[in-house]
């Protein structure tokens, strides 16, 4: 007679339990897929534009299924518009670690310039900008998440430095949403422009950023900053 495979004082074995700290996500909660995502989206959108780009493409792209990204985003609009959001968000977060690294007013508005104009001029912001002017007419209150101050952008961020040093008597502020626009159009001249309409072609060379954003903070401080030798 054969014996059983299993003795009556035995277990059978059990499946691994999951690792501490690691735990299961509802549908369309992980934020490593999520992210995912939106990495092929952002790739596909900048590479098609945002009306020849499909689902499938981001599908495809991302390395996901059809039935997934449906879980995440029920259409390409929603998807559009959690990129928009996200990279917002992104540099948003950068703009405000670098102004809590400031030790000044002045170096804080300088550190603010030079990430900023780079930021706009010389990566990806300039095609993400075409992307979203192509269907502006169409579809402005997608195109509004873009531009848009609320919840928070750069510029949200810079007008939170600005009020806390105003209140502290090193800047001479009485609007800081007004001050804000007009240092962020300081740092980046009109190399802004003439980068979105295709203008310039190449990138602008580091030595022509930082002459622009100082030649800007000078103007900015001579307006806003404490009295003094050069602002008297």
């Amino acid at each position: 007679m054969t014996e059983p495979t299993t003795k009556p004082n035995e277990t059978k074995e059990q499946p691994p339990a999951a690792a501490p700290g690691l735990s299961r996500f509802a549908a369309g909660e992980d934020p490593i897929k999520r992210g995912q995502i939106l990495d092929g989206a952002k790739r596909v959108f900048m590479k098609m534009g945002y009306d020849a780009a499909s689902m499938n493409d981001v599908t495809r792209e991302a390395g996901v299924s059809k039935g997934t990204i449906y879980v995440y985003f029920q259409s390409k609009e929603e998807l559009f518009a959690a990129l928009i959001e996200r990279e917002k968000g992104r540099f948003a977060e950068r703009m405000r670690e670098l102004l809590e690294q400031s030790t000044s007013a002045e170096d804080g508005l300088r550190r603010f310039g030079l990430a900023f104009a780079h930021q706009v001029i010389n990566t990806d912001m300039i095609p993400s900008m075409r992307v979203v002017l192509g269907v502006i007419d169409r579809m402005p209150s997608l195109c509004q998440r873009f531009f848009a101050g609320a919840p928070t952008n750069a510029k949200t961020v810079l007008r939170a430095f600005l009020q806390h040093h105003a209140e502290s008597g090193q800047l001479h502020i009485d609007d800081c949403e007004l001050a804000a626009r007009q240092f962020i159009d300081l740092a980046v001249g009109s190399y802004f422009r003439e980068r979105l309409f295709n203008q310039l072609p190449t990138d602008i060379t580091q030595a022509e950023i930082e002459r622009v954003v100082d030649s800007g903070l000078k103007l900015f401080l001579g307006a806003y900053g404490p009295p003094g030798p050069e602002n008297t």
